[in-house]
């Protein structure tokens, strides 16, 4: 047989794309359109539909960036369509390749009702399935004029501030049309067939069986009568399509999603739009299909809904109480896991599942994060005690250097907890459920010969649509299917119950889930990462200072309300595109302008309730909110007086510069201003490597391969520029309790202003860093070369820390160029090491190097700043303060101490007297990560705990009040059946048991 395969298919692209299609939609009649165009930010439905609307055309251009305007659209079905499906075609100047990135619309009745969203592949609105004629149409569409960014150039369309005010889009189309629907289902066969034969092998006898019968279901098509002769065509597919999957075909269990960022290419405002038209359309599809179901991440987004759309909300509950609307995640947003604290964390937990459980009555078992940077390797643990037992993620397959060795496996932290986790073969989580995407799930599936089933979330996602009918169309026809994988619509917590019954003997993986890409977001936009660090400080200490004032105080309120919006803001904002600095420019001048408010308000309920409890009086009182002693402060308490160290000394340095000492440390300051000597007194040890300086500012070019904002790729290292050049050098304080050397440089467009100081008493060097940034794709970072022979590196996560090997001997370890820590990076050789504090900094990098005297130096960097211009142009130009400390001799439990100590600072109120702790713990391994009280208004008091140092923990907590029972709890505040907390002793003291990295939370029950 001659081979005419590619005649074939070419025949069967232009018949369906030119032909075939288009017939799908016939006897087009135009609709009557008129416009209103919106001023200034989106408007209400009541004021929309009120509008004086002025005539339009087709053809008409409309939509500044970022505006909203309404079109009014009317006409009558024809009384020749009587019996007829009709439907309209209202297309607003669509790209079809790019559904979630422009222009949207929704479609409301006169009564303000919804109908519909519009989208590149939802511009159809179904009038009548069966027309009586006559019908009268007034439809209202509320549609979104959003730019498209999604090019990677430099735009200033990111914010509404600085975008033009020149038309985008133009109107392409406003019809009533007759539904073909045997043609729709034509399309569909001839599409499922065509992608699943093209992904068969030449030589497979099934790809040439379905090619033959493509080609004689064409004869069947007359080009000039497409609807008369579609059944014709379709009988002649009807026996390809009816064969039998093959027995040991993979199993795909598809779940309709719309993965919609919170905030990326578009601010906060349009997300809550986005959500109601995916929502909107998803509900549609539901009505028709009863078999479809779909999962949807965020409370806050289903919050959104709630309070802009209630009614849309009330729709939403009905298909949750069905099964088809399937709340997933239990996070309030879908968060960025490395540089989230460890609280906050646990409250993504407490707040998100709280809202499912109150709203819809159910529990989410499932964690759904497939597109965030990369997962902390303490998130086991959280999931665990959030009540949760699956994890889902996809993102790890976009790592450039390494394949993830699993698709099914069991995640273990880094306390060995262990969760089932699954990581979907087709790659993505915006399936199109088409041919190429099921063929590649199946081969990529790594667990063959184990395991037979993966997950694949489907539908239009990133910035939303969601599942449509095309795709609902291909699920069926694949069900059963010979060459294809099974297909199987069915809920998430379905797919994972079939996958742990069969394969729960799955291997592990130990450790982070370490995205080899996007590095970048651990600097990028350092202000929006600054103003998360603090507010989670802040929370810390309203929450503490509040609990203790309601506890010890008569007449004190806890500000519950108050806190938990202030919460759920801090929460938002931690969604996986704001946090790590890739979304707009409006985005994060938001940010900038939220966290500000958030600071002034929790400074006001911090301030309220440390005056409540310091009472009347004239004393200073130094309230101490870090989880140890500090200056003879008890954590948690404020006292008189204040423990001093030694003094500080200050003297010339031969050659130039500055010699300081406190007793404890001796530091150098070269004539450049570079610290070039860290002596730990105690120990007898240099930090600084012999020739090297620390506090060495250092410039690299930063022009990534791809993702400004994104990304670093490892070139960047290929080119540095020390700062070593010197505006100016003195000393600005020379006193007792401290001394401070200021140093000036220049350098391209900017200057930076750092003070250097030592206190007495202190094992740390502290430096400030004030920056004027105003270079353009450049990478500032902060070198600390180090005289210890370190092997790996320790870095604060969540409720402990991961270590991370120095050395690059596999791939997998050279991948890890940049890293993430929390308050603190430390390396140390046995019996001595040294600890890099910051305040708000999360990305680092760790080198080592052999010197000529054969011994070794780790360089620990901080990353500072960056100046990426995609998504945002202006990234980080301007002023920023930035804190890090140098801690000569310390361990890891003085690396948790003073990491504490530099994001909790001392506040003093005046008072009556000493505020004893609300509770206290009597070991320093131990820490309390936060005080409050209970969700439920009981009044108990709730602590979560943690052990800090990675070894087993004994310990006792004293409770500063009655105490009638300790239980410990999971995240939500529920009792568990655990075995790290003893009964109350007589005295109200608490025994407790900890093995490494352990997280407890304990509900204090007051008397």
């Amino acid at each position: 047989m001659h081979d005419d395969r590619s005649i074939t298919e070419h025949r069967l692209r232009r018949v369906l794309k030119e032909r075939i299609k288009p017939a799908v939609h016939s006897r087009p009649v135009p609709l009557a359109v008129e416009r209103w165009e919106a001023p200034g930010e989106p408007v209400p439905v009541a004021e929309g539909l009120a509008a004086a609307y002025e005539p339009c055309a087709v053809g008409d251009p409309w939509g500044p960036a970022w505006g909203t305007t309404w079109f009014k659209v009317t006409g009558t079905v024809p009384a020749a369509w009587a019996g007829r499906t009709v439907e309209a075609v209202l297309d607003l100047g669509f790209d079809r390749m790019m559904p979630g990135f422009q222009c949207e619309g929704l479609v409301h009745r006169a009564d303000g009702g919804e109908i519909k969203a519009l989208n590149p592949y939802n511009d159809w609105v179904r009038v009548s399935d069966r027309a009586a004629g006559g019908e009268r149409i007034e439809w209202y569409v509320e549609a979104a004029s959003n730019p498209v960014l999604v090019d990677h150039s430099v735009t200033y369309e990111g914010d509404l501030r600085t975008s033009g005010d020149q038309p985008l889009y133009r109107l392409a189309r406003m019809d009533l049309t007759v539904f073909e629907t045997e043609v729709w289902e034509l399309v569909q066969d001839l599409e499922v067939l065509h992608d699943l034969m093209t992904q068969l092998d030449g030589g497979d006898a099934r790809r040439h069986e379905i090619l033959r019968a493509l080609d004689s279901a064409l004869d069947a098509v007359d080009l000039c009568d497409v609807p008369g002769t579609a059944a014709a065509a379709r009988a002649r597919l009807a026996a390809v399509l009816a064969a039998p999957a093959n027995a040991s075909a993979h199993r795909i269990s598809a779940i309709g999603h719309a993965h919609i960022d919170s905030a990326w290419l578009w601010p906060l405002r349009e997300t809550v739009r986005k959500v109601s038209r995916t929502s909107s359309n998803m509900l549609g599809l539901m009505d028709g299909h009863p078999e479809f179901v779909f999962a949807m991440s965020q409370a806050q987004q289903f919050d959104w809904i709630k309070t802009h759309r209630p009614e849309l909300f009330e729709r939403i509950k009905k298909k949750v109480a069905d099964g088809q609307f399937v709340p997933v995640g239990g996070m309030w947003v879908e968060s960025d896991t490395n540089m989230v604290g460890g609280e906050a964390m646990a409250r993504q937990f407490l707040y998100g599942k709280k809202f499912f459980m109150d709203e819809f009555g159910i529990e989410t078992k499932n964690v759904w994060l497939p597109d965030s940077f990369g997962y902390t390797a303490a998130m086991p643990q959280i999931v665990k005690l959030s009540g949760s037992t699956w994890f889902l993620t996809q993102k790890i397959s976009w790592s450039q250097v390494n394949k993830f060795p699993h698709h099914t496996f069991w995640w273990e932290g880094i306390d060995g907890t262990r969760v089932f986790t699954h990581f979907p073969p087709v790659d993505t989580y915006n399936s199109d459920l088409g041919g190429a995407q099921l063929a590649h799930a199946a081969r990529n599936y790594q667990e063959k010969g184990r395991g037979s089933r993966s997950l694949a979330p489907f539908g239009w996602g990133d910035g939303g649509g969601g599942p449509t009918r095309e795709q609902l169309a291909r699920a069926k026809r694949q069900r059963d299917l010979e060459g294809s994988p099974r297909v199987e619509i069915e809920r998430p917590d379905a797919f994972f119950e079939k996958a742990h019954a069969e394969y729960g003997d799955a291997p592990v993986w130990a450790g982070e889930l370490y995205l080899e890409l996007h590095r970048g977001t651990y600097t990028s936009q350092a202000k929006t990462k600054q103003g998360n660090r603090r507010s989670e400080s802040l929370l810390r200490e309203a929450e503490l200072w509040a609990s203790t004032a309601a506890v010890k105080v008569p007449g004190y309120t806890y500000p519950y309300e108050d806190l938990e919006r202030i919460w759920k803001t801090v929460l938002l904002h931690q969604f996986h595109d704001i946090l790590p600095g890739s979304s707009i420019a409006w985005v994060h001048r938001e940010a900038r302008e939220t966290y500000a408010g958030v600071r002034e308000e929790l400074l006001g309920i911090t301030l309220e309730a440390q005056t409540a409890l310091a009472g009347e009086g004239e004393e200073e009182l130094v309230f101490n909110c870090a989880p140890h002693t500090r200056r003879g402060v008890p954590a948690g308490g404020a006292g008189l007086p204040v423990a001093a160290g030694r003094p500080v000394t200050v003297e010339a340095r031969h050659g130039g510069g500055q010699v300081l000492a406190n007793g404890r440390l001796r530091v150098e300051i070269d004539g450049r201003g570079l610290l070039v000597s860290a002596y730990d007194l105690e120990a007898g040890r240099e930090s600084v490597a012999p020739g090297a300086a620390a506090n060495l500012l250092q410039i690299h070019p930063d022009f990534p391969n791809m993702w400004d904002a994104w990304d670093i790729d490892q070139f960047y290292r290929n080119k540095v520029t020390d700062l070593v050049d010197v505006d100016a050098l003195e000393v600005t304080e020379a006193e007792a309790s401290q001394c401070t050397v200021r140093v000036a440089r220049s350098f391209g467009s900017s200057s930076v202003v750092q003070s250097v100081t030592l206190r007495a008493g202190a094992g740390t060097v502290d430096i400030v860093t004030d920056v004027d940034w105003h270079e353009t794709e450049k990478f500032l970072k902060a070198a600390f070369p180090l005289d210890v022979k370190a092997e790996r590196s320790a870095s604060e996560t969540q409720f402990g820390h991961v270590y991370r090997a120095t050395h690059t001997n596999t791939s997998w370890e050279a991948a890890k160029f940049e890293i993430c820590a929390h308050r603190w990076i430390h390396a140390e050789e046995p019996g001595w090491g040294v600890a890099v504090l910051n305040d708000s900094t999360y990305g680092h990098d760790v080198t080592r190097d052999v010197r000529p005297d054969g011994g070794q130096t780790t360089t620990v960097r901080l990353s500072l700043l960056r100046a990426p211009r995609y998504p945002d142009p202006e990234t980080d130009q301007g002023a920023h303060t930035l804190r890090f400390s140098l801690a000569p001799g310390a361990g890891i439990g003085d690396a948790v101490r003073e990491g504490h100590a530099l994001n909790l600072p001392e506040r003093t109120v005046t008072g009556a007297g000493p505020v004893a702790p609300l509770v206290t713990v009597d070991t320093d391994a131990v820490v309390v990560e936060s005080v409050k009280l209970a969700e439920d208004r009981s009044g108990d008091v709730v602590i979560r705990l943690y052990e800090s140092r990675g070894g087993r923990a004994r310990a006792t907590l004293t409770a500063g009040f009655p105490l009638s029972a300790a239980v410990e709890s999971d995240l939500l505040e529920r009792p568990l059946h655990g075995t790290a907390v003893s009964a109350p002793a007589p005295d109200g003291t608490v025994a407790l048991t900890l093995r490494p990295f352990q997280l407890v939370t304990l509900r204090l029950h007051r008397t």
